[in-house]
């Protein structure tokens, strides 16, 4: 069984930092791209930010030079750094792997950014 599970999120004010976190656990965690995504009410999900198990990373246009994605294969986690957070960054983000030809998904944890 793949379980994904995020942590971090919050309310923060526009301009604010969090830090988010899943742990993932079921898989051989170094060899897989990790995701995550983010779905804001009455909005499609959108991929914020991709990084493979080479350490190689992907931005969604609207989070560039502000979130960074990062890993640690050691704990079998994967982090994303939001910075200079906007009113419409807020959402739930929910972290995913596909693993085994399989979609997996965390349940998620809710960002919300107002003042």
């Amino acid at each position: 069984q793949v379980h994904l599970v995020e942590a971090g999120g919050g309310l923060v004010q526009p301009g604010g930092s969090l830090r988010l976190s899943c742990s993932a656990s079921g898989i051989n965690f170094k060899l897989y791209t990790m995701d995550w995504y983010r779905q804001a009410p009455g909005n499609q999900r959108e991929l914020v930010a991709t990084i493979t198990s080479d350490g190689i990373t992907n931005y969604g246009e609207a989070v560039k030079d502000r979130f960074t994605i990062s890993r640690d294969n050691v704990r079998s986690r994967v982090f994303l750094q939001m910075n200079n957070l906007k009113p419409e960054d807020t959402a739930v983000y929910s972290c995913h792997v596909v693993a085994r030809s399989t979609h997996f998904w965390g349940k998620g944890t809710v960002v919300t950014v107002s003042s």
